[in-house]
């Protein structure tokens, strides 16, 4: 990366009024670097910005926020033709920044700026959603949905990822299963689901491992599957706690459908999607991303 690079920081607006963000941002012009910064106000504004940053000549796009901002930042980049996408950065300011985090992307800010924007690209791949949803951390349906998206804001903002857990446990009297079926190459299942989890990435819900053998540049997805053959409490911390459950389910994929013959609601980091059908694959090595060389998500 040169000194003449350009650098387009696309910030959630949650984190437009952040001190350290700017005094990073200043440090990385007085160094040289032409970097500009955009703000969100909307859904849409990170796909402007980033067609934005390809008329600048951008070299990188810093997706500045929360797993949903890298989500519509990195399904942005997708749409770009190769030759003149930018590299993928990540600046983690979301309430669980589960994606960075497994990246092993570092907790100061302007830290995880300088990585963002001086590090070394590595190919990493991409979920797509029915044809024209990503998501390039995680896809969970079920209890674990649910309570992503029922937690409330005051909470998150308190306690940070760990309200996810928080929450769950003050749930536990609304557990309910899915019906469905899933289908894949060599894989065929169907049952009552408690929770399944499609990952590319390790974690969810603020820092549980629901994907611990999930890596970001393998070509594939890993499903895990918690049926609802116990609906105990027990059943659902010892999953947390990474024991040994023979209600857990475990596949490596490329692509894998889901049907329901009720609407399902799946989280795609953060973002949610409701639908009766889901087909699920793997786009390989499609994006360039900016990551440490400790990243424990690459193979």
């Amino acid at each position: 990366m040169t000194d003449s690079a350009v650098t387009l920081l696309i910030l959630n607006g949650k984190g437009a009024g952040n001190d350290l963000v700017r005094t990073s941002v200043q440090a990385l012009r007085d160094e040289g670097l032409t970097l500009h910064v955009r703000v969100t106000w909307e859904f849409g504004d990170a796909e402007r910005y980033v067609e934005e940053a390809v008329s600048l000549g951008a070299d990188t796009v810093v997706a500045g926020g929360g797993d949903g901002t890298i989500n519509e930042v990195a399904a942005a980049l997708v749409d770009i033709p190769e030759a003149q996408r930018p590299c993928l950065g990540i600046l983690p300011m979301g309430t669980a920044n589960d994606f960075a985090t497994g990246c092993n992307i570092p907790d100061t800010l302007e830290h995880a700026l300088a990585l963002a924007i001086k590090g070394r690209p590595q190919a990493i791949d991409l979920a797509r959603v029915n044809g024209d949803r990503y998501f390039i951390n995680m896809a969970t349906g079920g209890f674990g949905t649910r309570i992503t998206t029922e937690t409330p804001e005051k909470l998150k903002s308190a306690l940070g990822g760990v309200s996810y857990f928080i929450h769950g446990l003050l749930r536990l009297d609304t557990l309910k299963a899915d019906s469905c079926e899933i289908h894949g190459p060599d894989f065929s299942w169907e049952g009552d689901a408690l929770v399944i989890g499609i990952g590319n990435g390790k974690q969810a819900g603020g820092g549980q491992e629901l994907c611990p053998d999930a890596l970001i540049n393998d070509g594939l997805l890993q499903l895990r599957l918690l049926t609802s053959e116990e609906l105990l409490p027990a059943f659902l911390l010892s999953v947390l706690n990474g024991e040994e459950n023979k209600n857990v389910i475990n596949a490596s994929l490329p692509w894998l459908e889901i049907s329901a013959p009720h609407e399902i609601t799946f989280n795609l980091d953060g973002e949610p999607l409701t639908d009766t059908h889901f087909r699920i694959e793997v786009l390989p090595g499609v994006i360039q991303c900016r990551l440490p060389p400790n990243c424990s998500l690459l193979g």
